[in-house]
């Protein structure tokens, strides 16, 4: 079992900064991606964006030159490093792992999920 505690998230005006971090634990016995999705009220979960084991990133067309992600191997943490946040990028977002090393943008693909954090964005 892997277990992803999601911080960081809160309100923020159209324009600002946050950075969400996700803390992962457990029985990591290999190579691994981490992804983040969203949820906003009533609509469906979405990518947003994944770090495969090598460093490379994929990302939604919505979040491209404004949303990072980089990882912190040794204290075993993926962060979303989101910029120029408009009230769009409001939603609940979640990380997700899967034991593969290549990240993939689909939710089925990963075995773990971790609660969310909210994250709202005021205009």
């Amino acid at each position: 079992q892997v277990q992803l505690v999601e911080s960081g998230g809160g309100l923020v005006q159209a324009g600002g900064s946050l950075r969400l971090s996700c803390a992962h634990s457990g029985r990591i016995l290999s190579d691994y991606s981490v992804a983040w999705f969203r949820q906003a009220p009533g609509k469906e979960r979405e990518f947003v964006i994944a770090i495969s084991w090598s460093g490379s990133s994929i990302h939604a067309d919505s979040v491209k030159g404004r949303f990072t992600v980089h990882r912190d191997t040794a204290k075993m943490t993926t962060y979303l490093q989101m910029t120029s946040l408009q009230p769009d990028d409001t939603a609940r977002y979640y990380c997700a792992f899967r034991a593969m090393a290549t990240a993939s943008s689909e939710p089925i693909g990963y075995q773990f999920w971790g609660q969310g954090t909210q994250v709202t964005v005021s205009s």
